[in-house]
């Protein structure tokens, strides 16, 4: 059991600490909605974390050949990856609190549906992520019982959310002394970096299939 935790534990560091475009979606939704928004957000990754690995784990010979079709999944995940980074390049409006840095900007079931979904969508046609998930379940699959391998994944999930709660608390902490157009840099930046990702997964589809 212990052994499992330990392996776990370092499992769930590596994906905290991997780069991608869920981290710069959850520091951008923070600082632009608060820990409402980055809460709401990442309650859609968690949600995707949580199928990825129970399917990979349950069902890895389907998944195997539902990889068949990485490539469109690929494709479909780079799309929307870029349709976000051109959101918040181009038509994201800014607004901030006028009064008191601590309020919580206005945020609705709307808006945490909205947040909610993405976070959802993004994760989950992520390949990378899909590939993490799958591969590392494969991998313990053969030498890890049912029961060491609900221990390994649930530790790992529980670091990769401590993980992102830290991300959240730490973007709450420097939003108040944001400025608007502060903000609208981070929004470009951060949409430039979603559509760097999302060119960099069409790239690698092109250049593996060459």
């Amino acid at each position: 059991m212990l052994e499992s935790i330990i392996k776990g534990f370092g499992l769930g560091l590596i994906f905290v600490l991997s780069v991608g475009p869920v981290i710069f979606t959850i520091i951008k939704q923070s600082i632009n909605n608060g820990t409402k928004g980055g809460f709401s957000f990442v309650l859609g990754v968690w949600l995707s974390d949580i199928i990825l690995v129970v399917v990979s784990n349950a069902f890895s010979d389907f998944v195997m050949q539902a990889m068949h079709f990485k490539t469109t999944i690929s494709y479909v995940g780079a799309a929307f990856i870029i349709s976000m980074g051109a959101f918040y390049i181009f038509f994201k409006k800014v607004s901030l609190p006028n009064a008191v840095s601590e309020m919580e900007v206005k945020f609705g079931k709307r808006d945490f549906t909205k947040a909610f979904m993405s976070g959802l969508i993004i994760n989950t046609l992520n390949p990378s992520v899909i590939l993490f998930w799958l591969i590392n379940a494969t991998a313990f699959a053969g030498t890890h019982t049912l029961a060491e391998r609900i221990i390994l994944f649930s530790t790992c999930l529980v670091v990769n959310m401590v993980g992102d709660i830290a991300k959240i608390m730490l973007a709450a902490k420097i939003r108040h002394k944001l400025t608007m157009n502060n903000i609208r840099i981070i929004n470009k930046i951060s949409g430039l970096i979603l559509i760097g990702f999302g060119v960099a997964i069409i790239y690698g589809i092109v250049y593996l299939n060459k």
